[in-house]
Parts: structure tokens; C-alpha cells; sequence
């Protein structure tokens, strides 16, 4: 990995599915003074639509692009010459819709850098996306920072696609942008489903998983908070004495998906659960450096513990 700041290739992501507008989002932000700050620059194009660039109409004239055909040429040997043949500071990379995120990621060089990913999604498919593709839709959602939603109806509620984005990603930032180029932030309140004020943050079966992401997207929120949960209490032979992995499974997108997500849990040696039993915790939040030496991790230092039957929907989903 580099160890110098200038030895790093940022590296600027763009999401989307075929027509989204990703060559027209690219190409406006290539037009912007505040983007186009005159490094040398490689387009990685993935796929290609109907839009093609104009490099014309780009202020900084060191521009190259690049057609990826393949998948396959997505990888660190060949995209590292291609960094090395144009003399570039940084890539933009127009993603193939149907290909995995993380398949990009494993398969980038070590010096090179994600400094942002935007989803590109046309609103008037999408919804018809996510019906037919959900794992390739959450793929998307779940590393994006900032989604922009094209071709929004001004008369068009944003509340059905507000809740699909953030029922997988409560960090990133939406923008609609109407017929007419009006472009609007998405100022909708997320109000979790719990109250985190209360003295016992109470957790419903149905509310696990939004529970879970939200403590792992932000674990300093719920430190010395006191939380009752149902969950499966699973050994784990990586974890302390009198420690257990509290979780459930949780479907992210559709149930080819489906992992265990769980916590970390402590109590004393007459109270350690049966292995692989539902369980009800009562437990105060502590951030430790316990199994993971670097970074502090949440985890559950239990003040009461009883068995439980399973809840009526045993994958927990955001959704």
C-alpha cells in the first residue's frame, strides 16, 4: 500500500445502469472549473450508451479515454500500464451496470484510491430495476456517497425511493434533478424506528437489522447506551472467555445474500447461553479494542440474559 500522499491515484466511481446518464454526469462535472482542476486524467468507460463525451467542451485538454470491453481487463497489471502509458493523476470510471462493485475494488492497484462514488439512476427505470435486479441495485447503494436520481418527475413523490436507498445506506447524500434541470437535495427526516434517548433502547424483531446498520455505520452513538435484543447466540472461538457472537442473519438484497451479522457479547460463566439458541439480552454498549487491536468495536456487556423462542421472521431485512 503507499505510504506517501503523493504516490496515490484518487479515483472518482460512477454508478448506474445502462442510460442512466453517467456520460452526461461526466461530463458535466469534467466542464466544472471546480472539478476539472487540470490533473491529467484517465476515463475508464465500462459501457457504452447513447451519450459519448466531447472533449471539446472540457477546459483541461489532458484528458484519455479508455473502453473496458472486458471484465476481465479490470485488473491491476493492465490498469496500472494504462496509469503508467497516459501519465495520469487520477481516474474516472464509468462502471458496467451489471458488473459487481466489489469485483472492481479487489481488482484495482494497491496506489490507487476511492475518493468518491456517485450512483447515476434514471427515477423513471429504476424502481423497475430494483424489482427485477435488487442484488445489482443494492450492490450499488450499499458503497455509494451520493445518489442522483435524473429524469425526476416534479410531480413525483420522493418517499418510495428515499426509503429504498436508505433502507441500505443511511450515510450517502440524494439529489433529484427534474425535466426542467432543477436539481433538489433530499431533505427527508430518518427517523430510526427506536428511541436512542431512552434509558432502555428497545429493539423489535422487526427493527434488527435497521438497528444493527445503524450501530455499525455509527458505534459512538450507542456507547454506554443500555439495549434489549432477540437474537442467536453463536460461539466464536476468536472471541475472549465468557464472550459470544450475538447476531442474526439478515438479508441485504434477496436471499443469495443473506450473512450473519452479529456483536460481540460478554457475561460471566454461569450465565454463557446454550450454543445456537435465540436468546433475550438486556446488555450496556462498550466500545473495546478486545479482538480487534486496531480500532475500538462495540460490544455488549450483558446485565441479563434469558432464553427466547425465534421471531416470527427468523432473516431480519431492512425492508
Amino acid at each position: 500500500m503507499p505510504n506517501r500522499e503523493e504516490e496515490v491515484i484518487p479515483v472518482y466511481l460512477f454508478l448506474g445502469f445502462l442510460e442512466a446518464g453517467k456520460t452526461k454526469f461526466i461530463q458535466e462535472s469534467m466542464e466544472d472549473p471546480k472539478f476539472a482542476t487540470g490533473e491529467r486524467t484517465l476515463i475508464l468507460v465500462c459501457e457504452e450508451g447513447e451519450a459519448e463525451y466531447d472533449l471539446e467542451r472540457i477546459a483541461q485538454k489532458d484528458v484519455t479515454i479508455h473502453v473496458i470491453e472486458e471484465e476481465s481487463d479490470l485488473n491491476p497489471e493492465k490498469l496500472s500500464a494504462l496509469v503508467r502509458e497516459t501519465g495520469a493523476e487520477r481516474v474516472i470510471i464509468e462502471y458496467n451496470g451489471m458488473w459487481q462493485v466489489a469485483d472492481l475494488i479487489q481488482n484495482t492497484p494497491d496506489d490507487w484510491m476511492l475518493y468518491q462514488v456517485v450512483l447515476i439512476a434514471d427515477a423513471s427505470t429504476f424502481l423497475i430495476y430494483n424489482g427485477n435486479m435488487r442484488n445489482l441495485v443494492a450492490d450499488k447503494l450499499d458503497v455509494c456517497e451520493l445518489v442522483y436520481f435524473n429524469r425526476f418527475a416534479k410531480d413525483a413523490k420522493p418517499d418510495e425511493y428515499h426509503q429504498l436507498v436508505r433502507a441500505l445506506n443511511r450515510r450517502c447524500q440524494i439529489y433529484y434533478e427534474h425535466p426542467d434541470g432543477e436539481v433538489v437535495f433530499d431533505d427527508l427526516e430518518d427517523p430510526l424506528p427506536f428511541d436512542i434517548e431512552a434509558d432502555e433502547i428497545v429493539i423489535e424483531d422487526r427493527d434488527f437489522a435497521l438497528w444493527f446498520r445503524d450501530m455499525m455505520d455509527d458505534p459512538g452513538k450507542y456507547a454506554d447506551k443500555t439495549i434489549t435484543v432477540k437474537a442467536m447466540a453463536v460461539p466464536n472461538s476468536r472471541l475472549p472467555k465468557n464472550t459470544f457472537a450475538l447476531g442474526r442473519q439478515i438479508m441485504t438484497c434477496c436471499i443469495e445474500d443473506t450473512q450473519f451479522y452479529w456483536i460481540a457479547a460478554q457475561t460471566d460463566s454461569a450465565h454463557m447461553p446454550k450454543r445456537n439458541c435465540w436468546v433475550n439480552v438486556t446488555a450496556q454498549i462498550k466500545m473495546q479494542k478486545r479482538y480487534l487491536k486496531h480500532q475500538n468495536v462495540p460490544m455488549m456487556m450483558i446485565q441479563k440474559i434469558t432464553d427466547a423462542e425465534p421471531p416470527e421472521q427468523e432473516i431480519a431485512t431492512f425492508y
